[in-house]
């Protein structure tokens, strides 16, 4: 990417930062995640949900809390992207695993989640892609909306 690309890239991010922080992050069906998001302080710790994320807040916090081993690469809270750096497990350290998480709605719904897994295996000193189980991040994506349900039920508790 160019120099001017990047700076024209960045000053368009800078942009949507601004224009979100107006936004309510939720669509207005369910006050009660409004609420839920209120009483956590939003996103910058004030109780006003003026600045908070837009994306689904359950989402958005089950998905750091679930990859919270891994190390985090980017995190778009307005966008709705998440993703990570590589990582290696100690038992394994042969492959390493990167995820990427995008949070597509508003609301807490499991098409509103979709999870990418990237795997590398070392061959030869070198890392190449390898497949990854299909099941994978479906198993992701539904330990996040798991823990998406019990951060919302405990909203209410």
């Amino acid at each position: 990417m160019n120099k001017t690309a990047r700076h024209i890239l960045l000053a368009a991010a800078g942009a949507m930062l601004v224009s979100g922080c107006a936004l309510n992050p939720f669509n207005g069906d369910d006050e009660s995640e409004a609420a839920a998001s209120n009483t956590r302080g939003g996103l910058f710790g004030g109780g006003n949900d003026e600045a908070s994320i837009g994306v689904n807040a359950y989402l958005w916090r089950a998905s750091l809390d679930t990859l919270d081993f891994m190390p985090l690469s980017e995190v778009d809270p307005f966008g709705g992207v998440i993703i990570t750096e590589w990582y290696s497990n100690p038992d394994q350290p042969q492959e390493r695993f990167k995820a990427t998480v995008y949070i597509l709605d508003r609301t807490l719904r499991a098409d509103a989640l979709k999870v990418s897994i990237f795997k590398q295996a070392r061959q030869g000193g070198a890392w190449v892609d390898a497949d990854v189980d299909p099941a994978t991040p479906r198993q992701i994506e539904n330990a996040i909306l798991t823990r998406a349900r019990q951060l919302r039920i405990s909203r209410f508790e």
